[in-house]
């Protein structure tokens, strides 16, 4: 099969081949998918690039998430699942081969029913992004009749985490963005307000679009950076879930002044550790929530397999739209 891989870490032009590798065989609970298209999400360059974790195997096949037809069973495999329309996750996470290539093996419980309705590039974007959110949104329980802010609601998570929020009840889902396209994607995802986080009454707005009362749950795109602001708009007995912090790795916290007097959770979210029941429940939320209407999808770029790198380096550069999908079929 035609797949991309590297074999030390590195700038993707430097470190990425194209090329042919064998074709594998899924094994005992594994099925294998003929991948129509691969996502690129900021981990996946972040283990290319060597930045964040070193090489975990020999050789690997980069991308964690994917859409394609299951066209092979392992043992024990349900054979329903044989020539299904699949989304996919966790590709190249606990495993060398990924979704860069013309078809990957993983466990059947990283794949599910891709509704026919929704487009392979669709499908590939769901994963980290759209798994992500649905476990920020719903770590701490339901979110109907909560009031809900969604930080960088103009982001791949973040937009999903706004749509969410929606499709669970809660009774006001507002956002913060920096502006421009991103608030105008928060806004068509229905946030109902959005903020620029840089003002520097953002969080007074906020407390006056609750009525004063805060926000329970707080979708956080970067726990450091944003540590003011959402300190001061949490509300008593409230949730605070992270899943980035490029504003620093170790932030002074209110801990005193903030979680403790007011109750509040803060929470951490990476998604290849969380919960496997939550991934699960995820995965069958996500579906449900594509079955029950059109849904807002952001695909930044496409490009072939033999591009990938260009892929990477369009998601390194920090300014895509939503998702990068790499098409192994072209």
């Amino acid at each position: 099969m035609r797949a991309v891989w590297y074999e030390r870490t590195g700038p993707a032009r430097e470190v990425l081949h194209y090329g042919e590798r064998p074709r594998a065989a899924p094994a005992p609970g594994e099925v294998r998918v003929r991948l129509l298209a691969s996502g690129v999400n900021p981990a996946d360059t972040y283990r290319r690039a060597g930045t964040s974790y070193a090489n975990e195997f020999p050789l690997i096949i980069p991308n964690s998430d994917g859409a394609g037809i299951v066209e092979a069973l392992g043992q024990g495999a349900d054979p329903a699942l044989l020539g299904r329309r699949v989304w996919l996750y966790n590709a190249q996470r606990f495993r060398p081969f990924g979704t860069a290539a013309e078809s990957t093996c993983v466990p059947q419980d990283c794949v599910h029913d891709l509704p026919e309705e929704v487009p392979f590039e669709v499908g590939a974007c769901l994963g980290i992004p759209g798994m992500t959110a649905h476990r920020c949104l719903f770590a701490d329980g339901p979110v109907a009749g909560l009031r809900v802010l969604v930080s960088g609601g103009g982001g791949a998570v973040g937009n999903y985490a706004v749509q969410l929020a929606r499709w669970g009840g809660a009774a006001q889902v507002l956002a913060t963005a920096s502006g421009g396209w991103k608030a105008e994607d928060a806004s068509a995802a229905g946030a109902e307000q959005v903020f620029d986080y840089r003002a520097p009454d953002c969080a007074q707005r906020i407390l006056d679009a609750t009525g004063g009362q805060g926000v329970d749950r707080v979708v956080e795109v970067d726990v450091a950076g944003n540590v003011a602001l959402w300190s001061a708009v949490v509300a008593l007995n409230g949730s605070v879930i992270g899943y980035a912090s490029k504003g620093g790795a170790t932030p002074a916290i209110p801990v005193s002044g903030t979680l403790m007097r007011k109750n509040v959770n803060l929470r951490g979210v990476v998604l290849n550790s969380a919960p496997a029941a939550a991934r699960r429940q995820a995965m069958l939320d996500i579906t449900q929530w594509l079955r029950e209407g059109a849904r807002l999808h952001r695909v930044a770029a496409t490009f072939p397999l033999a591009e990938t790198a260009a892929a990477h380096e369009a998601v390194e550069a920090g300014t895509k739209r939503g998702t990068v999908v790499v098409l192994p079929d072209r």
